[in-house]
């Protein structure tokens, strides 16, 4: 006999959780999730989850820390309480960019943060566009990294029309997810080289580093360039890269990033920018005033995710999805 799925959520997505649970459709479960006067974050789930199925959503966006401890303690209290499996969904992964030694004497945050799931009661992980695919193999469980692409592409298609379009990597690095859409698109593709300034070998997060000059690899001239990334933080490289490609010629530019950090100047860059759109998925709640924005388009990637938890808890292919 197959484990009763249940899905709860903590407070960093709840609008995502609760259309997750629309798409399958289930009942949200019942938690009682309190921050103390002190700061400590108190998890108790109100409902018997004995041998059941248990997804927890979470994404790891601001306040970043806040959100992995409620999310470490739900998994934990769900580990009590005997749940026969508990899958940790994790729209967008925190600390995924601090996945190597950069300099020495550094922590690999990333691996750390695995190793905390693992450890807390996570069985299973369920995350979308990792900021780089070897994360999976920081874990010793299982690991489902979802692609955007069945969200996104549709839209650009029906946005884009008939015209031509190249899609753009923003860095080498985004290579490989920019030649998947380019596939599902019919595109051409083109590489950006961008230079950075002095200080492009500090390793703090957010550090000065500004692109000093930017080589755009392939034609754009004449043609819709669609600028591909995972997230989207400060904005400043998509920005940047949104000007040259317009001084380059392109028709039109729009942007692609599943995960819209948009922290710091990032709201005001893109209200400046060349780009003639930004689309975005709701994996991070949107900042309120990023909502006055028109150039920003947020799709959901809540029947994605819904579908992937449907598969899970019935043993289905996941990579059948793509």
């Amino acid at each position: 006999m197959r484990d009763v799925l249940k899905i709860f959520a903590g407070r960093s997505n709840l609008p995502l959780a609760e259309e997750i649970c629309a798409s399958l459709p289930e009942r949200l479960g019942a938690a009682d999730i309190r921050t103390f006067s002190d700061g400590e974050s108190s998890v108790e789930i109100t409902e018997n989850v004995r041998g059941g199925d248990v997804f927890v959503v979470q994404s790891l966006c601001t306040p970043v820390n806040d959100h992995l401890m409620e999310l470490l303690l739900m998994l934990d209290a769900f580990k009590r309480a005997s749940a026969n499996r508990i899958t940790a969904v994790i729209p967008y992964y925190g600390y995924a960019r601090q996945d190597r030694k950069v300099a020495p004497r550094v922590p690999i945050s990333a691996k750390l943060v695995a190793d905390l799931l693992t450890t807390a009661g996570a069985s299973r992980v369920l995350t979308a566009e990792l900021h780089a695919g070897q994360i999976q193999g920081f874990f010793n469980i299982p690991v489902d990294n979802l692609f955007s692409a069945p969200v996104l592409v549709p839209y650009l298609t029906s946005r884009v029309g008939r015209e031509q379009i190249c899609v753009v990597s923003p860095d080498a690095g985004g290579v490989e997810r920019a030649r998947a859409f380019a596939k599902r698109l019919g595109a051409s593709l083109a590489i950006i080289d961008k230079r950075r300034g002095q200080e492009a070998d500090s390793p703090s997060a957010n550090a000065n580093r500004d692109v000093a000059e930017m080589h755009i690899i392939g034609d754009v001239a004449g043609r819709v360039a669609v600028l591909v990334d995972d997230m989207v933080d400060t904005a400043g490289t998509l920005t940047t890269a949104a000007s040259a490609l317009s001084e380059a010629g392109a028709q039109a530019v729009f942007g692609c990033c599943t995960h819209a950090v948009l922290s710091g100047p990032a709201i005001k860059r893109i209200g400046k920018s060349a780009l003639e759109e930004l689309v975005v998925t709701n994996s991070i709640p949107l900042r309120p005033e990023a909502h006055g924005v028109d150039k920003i388009r947020v799709l959901s990637i809540a029947p994605l995710m819904g579908e992937a938890i449907r598969r899970i808890h019935n043993e289905e292919s996941i990579s059948s999805l793509f």
